[in-house]
């Protein structure tokens, strides 16, 4: 078994430096791993907005979101409104078929813009998107798993 090293492909989106390792040039997606990125790792100072990604569309896709440091405010279609802070997943599913689908906006938010009273002035976050069996009727919907450090406690909301 050889061991390759990849190079991620290099992209600003809403503000923040995004490192996408798959799909890479030559290689195969694997599995239903469509794309796997690295938001930041980024450093804001006190007059910067931090990411902000505007409203956008999601279908036939699932993301899962782990955030390594930072808080980012996640708004939804269906009508989630939630913080996700560090350390935490959440897990969005657009759904399948004609009727489905999400659409979201991402922002950074920091102790004087909705964050919590700990949020960084910074972000990191690896994220993964699932391509979604089209062959399958999938419903949208979006979940939070807070990860404690001590103590193993899950929490879905």
């Amino acid at each position: 078994m050889s061991i390759q090293t990849l190079e991620p492909r290099l992209a600003d989106v809403g503000g923040i430096p995004i490192a996408r390792l798959l799909p890479n040039k030559g290689k195969q997606p694997i599995g239903a791993w469509c794309f796997l990125d690295h938001a930041g790792p980024a450093d804001f100072g006190e007059d910067d907005l931090g990411m902000q990604v505007g409203r956008h569309p999601h279908t036939n896709l699932q993301t899962f979101s782990w955030m390594l440091n930072g808080e980012v405010l996640h708004k939804d279609s269906l009508g989630n409104e939630q913080v996700i802070t560090k350390n935490q997943v959440n897990v969005m599913t657009a759904g399948t078929g004609l009727n489905q689908g999400i659409s979201h906006t991402e922002q950074s938010v920091f102790p004087d813009t909705g964050g919590s009273s700990e949020a960084a002035r910074a972000i990191s976050m690896v994220q993964l998107w699932i391509a979604l069996p089209t062959d399958q009727e999938i419903e949208r919907g979006f979940i939070i798993i807070q990860s404690y450090q001590r103590g193993r406690k899950i929490v879905l909301r």
